[in-house]
């Protein structure tokens, strides 16, 4: 089923996607005058099937939907944004910094893919691997498409939607510049892909951006667990109550896999790619998207290990390799 309700008029559509996690939800606002849309989903044929079907049966019309909320930059909340606009005029709202990572992504004169690559050979990934980041980055410029006119938002301030009024909180780690939603009147949070339920959320090493995601995750993690949240609605896997204990255990995770990377590193040195092979192992076996979720990750780990000390680094004829000796 695509479509469940929820309290105080949210209304959760699960919009598919073209990959593992599935679906992407996207949320349903009523207000007095019409509608606001949170994350539409990546554009595809069969996302846009599925809102036209929801949006004929709820005998919605796009003129109805007001305001469109981007929690953050990535495509499978971004991709629709400017489909849907085209149809119903709304204004799209979104973050400055996720803004402008759309733009250095799937901007004119476009530079990232060949940033990345450059990261990842750096890193040791192998050459048939790195030839395919480009193409399978370009892939996406069709499903973010059209791209929308965009209104600026800013942490430490307010919107108003669903007759509530929302704090917009910094939620960097995953995402630069994303925006979680809470309103304190009823102790709501949407959460972006900020805390997941059942999934860690990724966190990636980005070139020319935060030289330590990990921690800017980590410490956002510890601000948003001092905040009374009743019902969490997140960016992928259902709504879920227990926030601040997802928070603990998503903390713990980090804990662990920071561990097993410096006992890993003990044993002999690896290069980035080596460690990513170590941590995920078949789960990115031929498939590019994965590889690139997982060397990110793996690359996000070991710059925060060596920030801390606690890993080093050796670079030879251009290919960085990590080791621990203690």
């Amino acid at each position: 089923m695509n479509v469940q309700e929820w309290p105080g008029g949210i209304v959760q559509v699960k919009v598919p996607l073209p990959f593992s996690l599935k679906w992407v939800n996207s949320y349903l606002i009523a207000d007095a005058d019409g509608y606001t849309l949170i994350d539409p989903g990546l554009h595809t044929a069969e996302a846009v099937h599925v809102w036209e079907e929801v949006l004929e049966r709820r005998q919605i019309a796009f003129s109805q939907i007001r305001t469109i909320l981007l929690t953050h930059q990535h495509p499978d909340h971004y991709g629709l944004a400017g489909w849907f606009q085209q149809r119903c005029g709304a204004p799209v709202h979104i973050s400055a910094d996720s803004y402008a990572y759309a733009v250095r992504l799937w901007g004119e004169g476009r530079t990232f893919a060949g940033e990345l690559t450059a990261l990842y050979e750096q890193h040791g990934m192998p050459r048939q691997l790195l030839a395919q980041i480009a193409p399978h980055l370009e892939s996406f410029v069709e499903r973010v498409s059209p791209q929308p006119e965009v209104t600026l938002l800013e942490a430490g301030t307010t919107i108003r939607f669903g007759g509530l009024t929302w704090s917009l909180l910094d939620a960097p780690g995953h995402a630069k510049g994303q925006l979680c939603l809470y309103t304190p009147e009823k102790q709501w949070m949407f959460c972006g892909d900020q805390v997941l339920p059942e999934i860690t959320p990724n966190i990636s090493v980005v070139p020319g951006e935060d030289e330590d995601p990990l921690q800017s995750f980590l410490d956002s993690l510890q601000m948003l667990r001092e905040i009374e949240v009743r019902l969490a609605f997140p960016g992928h896997r259902e709504p879920f109550a227990d926030f601040g204990g997802r928070i603990d255990r998503i903390l713990a995770h980090h804990v662990r896999r920071l561990t097993a990377i410096v006992e890993m590193l003990k044993e002999r040195p690896l290069t980035g790619f080596e460690v990513c092979q170590h941590m995920f192992g078949e789960r990115i076996a031929g498939n590019i998207h994965n590889l690139r979720f997982a060397m990110s990750e793996a690359l996000a780990h070991l710059y925060h290990l060596q920030r801390k000390g606690r890993i080093g680094h050796q670079c030879r004829t251009g290919l960085v390799s990590y080791f621990s000796e203690n």
